[in-house]
């Protein structure tokens, strides 16, 4: 098989993962790496301006612009599922907020399989990666390459929600990433100086300068290239031409829950029949690729304000220029410094349920059609939805094209338990809306509406407005050897397959009770210290705090 380069590593994808694994492994001066990313440099003001988000979500240049299959229990909606294609993936797309999910997710996937990854086992991951303005602790980072800043700004929206969401009876958290998720607090981001801090701008970035990284745009990724049962490089196109480079040591996939088993499956990885019937040689027989596929979902409760207050003056001008100006001016000064998702928290939906199940995000806005329509009034709104979904999808290949978009069909709210958590959390968020706190603000609810009020208006209402949180993972999941439908092992190498792992959020065994940027940072960091064979970080002995009385209260 002939070569157009050869290379230690290879990595297919600049995604948070990616990123990582590329300042990582460039550490060691004798490993020649060589990242692909199929789409662009992060080079627009768009990604770095942290209030430009909805911009990029909209943008076909910086984003594959996936859409799942008809969703047969969200009135056969199909929904828009936006991922990076750009530096630093969907970190470059997403709304900066740093989020690690809860210890016990983490428990939960050694007993899922992931031997070695307990919460001890990856808190000192989270800690190296992190730099937290407020400074270190047991919990957190203070020397990492990934800048985390907290919530500061002073609209008095914010303050009314925490404090609403006191008189709800919920207590207040010091730190949701730290000891105790549970509760309302301040949230934290992943921007730095009033710039979004990407994993592009935390790591790959700085790692440019090393003669032993080369980093490719425009590379589209078309399969991996096998000696017998040796990933040995990978075939890629660019600027028309197709390539193929070796790998000497390994190739490692990270393209995300998306590209990921979309690329081992070209490859002949995966479900062997389904491979067959797009022409394509088994190369080993995974049925667990494309499988295990969750998701978040969340729906918008928005309510008018009665104050001008909101960022609707933002979206009209004067306010959008001005804004704008005194970004360009100083980037840390100013509206445009932060998304504006500043506080949230999160709660269990009922007694009985061990550690948080609903999440928050409180906006002093509207957002409409994820950001596509522009605000209509002044309006605050809370993003809420469930974390543990019961619910299980599937990705499988269209074709054999490499071009093709995957088949995304992720089964949402296809069980009663899901139903009932949306449900739910349109209920509890209403009760915090309704407090005293609110009552100088507090205008008409414009979402759901009161109208809508009865568990089938309710129900009907979710069908219509519930939308994807972004956080697609769990389509190559880490587990045993012995476990038939897990793809890759505990230190991520693909079973029956020599010198290729898959390091991204498809390897989780289970969605985390969070946002997955941070999650997947870790798992990186993790994974790096696998590959390069170090002795992992040593377990820590942090304690969380657990609701002493969860069995028999909700709050």
């Amino acid at each position: 098989m002939k070569f157009d380069r050869s290379f230690d590593y290879v990595i297919v994808g600049t995604g948070s993962a990616g990123c990582v694994l590329a300042a990582r492994l460039t550490e060691d001066r004798d490993s020649q790496v060589l990242v692909l990313e199929a789409g662009r440099r992060d080079d627009t003001w768009k990604i770095h301006m942290p209030a430009a988000l909805m911009y990029n979500l909209r943008d076909a240049k910086y984003n594959w612009y996936y859409h799942t299959e008809p969703q047969a229990h969200m009135d056969n909606r199909r929904l828009y599922w936006p991922r990076g294609k750009v530096w630093g993936g969907g970190s470059a797309l997403n709304a900066m907020v740093y989020i690690r999910g809860h210890a016990l997710d983490y428990d939960r996937w050694h007993d899922e399989g992931a031997t070695g990854w307990t919460y001890a086992d990856v808190l000192p991951y989270f800690r190296k990666a992190e730099s937290r303005e407020q400074g270190g602790d047991d919990w957190r980072g203070d020397t990492g390459p990934l800048s985390v800043h907290t919530g500061d700004e002073p609209n008095p929206l914010f303050h009314a929600f925490l404090e609403a969401t006191q008189q709800a009876g919920y207590p207040l958290t010091d730190d949701m990433n730290g000891y105790q998720q549970e509760g309302f607090g301040k949230m934290d981001m992943t921007i730095r100086k009033g710039k979004r801090w990407s994993a592009a701008q935390a790591y790959l970035r700085p790692a440019l300068s090393r003669p032993n990284l080369t980093a490719e745009t425009g590379a589209m990724t078309t399969r991996i290239l096998f000696e017998g049962q040796r990933a040995v490089g990978v075939e890629y196109v660019q600027n028309g031409k197709t390539l193929r480079v070796r790998a000497e040591r390994e190739v490692i996939v990270s393209g995300g829950a998306i590209n990921s088993p979309q690329l081992l499956m070209l490859s002949g990885i995966g479900p062997a029949e389904h491979l067959r019937e797009h022409g394509i040689e088994v190369q080993q027989d995974l049925p667990g690729v494309g499988q295990n596929l969750q998701d978040h979902l969340e729906l918008y409760v928005q309510q008018a304000c009665k104050e001008p207050i909101t960022l609707y003056k933002y979206t009209t001008q004067p306010g959008m220029v001005l804004a704008g100006m005194q970004w360009f001016l100083n980037h840390d000064w100013g509206a445009c410094r932060s998304a504006h998702l500043e506080a949230g928290g999160f709660i269990r939906s009922e007694p009985g349920v061990k550690h948080p199940d609903i999440q928050y995000h409180f906006l002093p806005s509207q957002v409409i059609d994820h950001g596509r329509k522009d605000p209509e009034l002044h309006a605050y709104q809370a993003h809420v939805g469930p974390m543990r979904p019961e619910s299980r999808g599937w990705l499988k290949l269209k074709s054999a094209d490499p071009l093709a978009h995957p088949i995304i069909q992720p089964n949402l709210l296809s069980t009663e338990r899901d139903r009932w958590e949306m449900r739910q959390s349109v209920r509890l968020t209403r009760e915090i809306f309704a407090q005293d706190a609110f009552k100088p603000f507090r205008g008409e609810e414009l979402q759901p509406g009161p109208e809508c009020q009865s568990d089938a208006e309710i129900d009907a209402f979710v069908r219509q407005h519930a939308d994807s949180a972004y956080h697609p993972s769990c389509t190559c999941r880490m587990g045993s050897a012995d476990d038939a439908m897990a793809v890759v092992n505990e230190q991520a190498q693909v079973h029956g397959i020599e010198n290729l792992r898959v390091v991204d959020a498809s390897i989780m065994p289970s969605i985390v009770s969070g946002n997955l940027n941070a999650p997947t940072i870790m798992l990186a960091e993790k994974c790096a210290d696998h590959i390069r064979g170090r002795q992992p970080l040593a377990p820590a002995d942090a304690p969380v705090w657990i609701h002493p009385e969860y069995q028999n209260k909700q709050r």
